[in-house]
């Protein structure tokens, strides 16, 4: 299962996308603890890259559903 995370920074045009091996109430948490006082939100994607963004700059954060992740080349029915 994966999550899909959109992050909106103050003052860029253009929102961060995370797709995250996280569950959506796991991301929640992180999420939530993260602007409860904590200088930085890390979060690490499917591939193993970490993503840090300080707290202070965040001006939304959206959580996804929970989706499979997609095996194969073909689109299944």
């Amino acid at each position: 299962m994966t999550v899909e995370i959109t992050i909106g920074v103050q003052h860029l045009a253009r929102e961060l996308v995370v797709e995250s091996d996280l569950t959506a109430d796991e991301a929640s948490a992180a999420v939530a603890a993260a602007l409860s006082g904590a200088a930085t939100l890390e979060l690490k994607d499917t591939r193993g890259r970490r993503i840090v963004v300080p707290t202070a700059s965040i001006g939304y954060i959206e959580i996804g559903t929970e989706s499979p992740r997609p095996v194969g080349f073909g689109t299944v029915k």
